[in-house]
């Protein structure tokens, strides 16, 4: 039986990034739900499409037991994380994060998602793929410069056009 996967979406989301991560898992049997890094369900892509996650990242912090992987999917949300760091929702994913890292479940993302790992203190040692914008703020971890990076139980791309990099590995191990 494959493994399930909870997909962080902060709001506004980058759409692309986030539907080839469904995309796959559905093909491929991966069970997964969605949660909003947002104060509802209701977010946005990059774009302006609305979509309706299956709950919320304060939801989540009570079902971590439920799945054995943590998906970021990175957006425009986070250039201005440090502008609302103190927002519930952002506490909860930084928890969220710590959560699933402590219990080493399968970490992946894309874009900033090395940054989010970063700001939890999840990532000392750990080679991952990062923006090239969010890479010179990696302190604990490695910021490889790679496309796309597997360490451990991370797994990591630089940006929403690299996923395709991380996928294959990712989805031998949700399987």
């Amino acid at each position: 039986m494959s493994k399930k996967a909870a997909v962080l979406a902060v709001n506004p989301v980058n759409g692309s990034g986030l539907f080839q991560y469904l995309e796959a898992f559905y093909e491929n049997g991966v069970g997964y739900e969605v949660f909003a890094a947002a104060p509802s369900r209701d977010i946005k892509t990059n774009s302006g499409i609305p979509l309706t996650a299956n709950g919320t990242v304060a939801e989540l912090k009570e079902r971590t037991g439920d799945f054995d992987a943590l998906i970021f999917a990175c957006g425009d949300a986070m250039p201005v994380f440090g502008q609302n760091a103190d927002k519930q929702y952002n506490t909860d994913m930084i928890e969220v994060i710590r959560l699933f890292a402590g219990e080493k479940k399968i970490m992946a993302g894309h874009c900033a998602a090395a940054l989010a790992f970063e700001i939890a203190g999840v990532d000392a040692g750990v080679r991952m793929a990062a923006h090239p914008l969010a890479a010179p703020a990696i302190k604990n971890g490695i910021a490889t410069g790679e496309a796309g990076t597997h360490d451990g139980n991370f797994y990591t791309a630089r940006d929403e056009n690299d996923i395709r990099e991380i996928l294959p590995a990712l989805l031998r191990e949700l399987k």
